[in-house]
């Protein structure tokens, strides 16, 4: 089975998602996202599922108002949530087939 990893450029990422080049370099520099390629910002490369991050990093940032550190801690805590959904409902799963035996 291949899985098949989409990626989208910075200016790419600008254009499409109509975002400012500086939000973007700021959400990079407090590491809520991180491009997977490219030195310099203009060489950066992103996977199109951090897109969903970035707009989210957005909005907190313009709809509570508040600063690039405390969302970068809003991003990270709500990343660490999804993380254990997952694996709880791995574990669900595991169970379940361990029960049904």
């Amino acid at each position: 089975m291949t899985t098949t990893i989409l990626h989208i450029s910075f200016t790419e990422l600008c254009e499409l998602e109509r975002i400012e080049s500086d939000v973007i370099v700021s959400i990079v520099e407090h590491g809520i996202v991180k491009p997977i390629k490219g030195n310099q910002q203009d060489d950066w490369v992103f996977e199109a599922t951090t897109v969903h991050w970035i707009k989210k990093a957005v909005r907190l940032a313009n709809d509570f108002e508040i600063d690039w550190v405390a969302v970068a801690l809003v991003i990270d805590l709500m990343q660490q949530k999804e993380n254990l959904e997952r694996e709880n409902q791995s574990y669900r799963l595991q169970l379940e087939r361990f029960i049904e035996r």
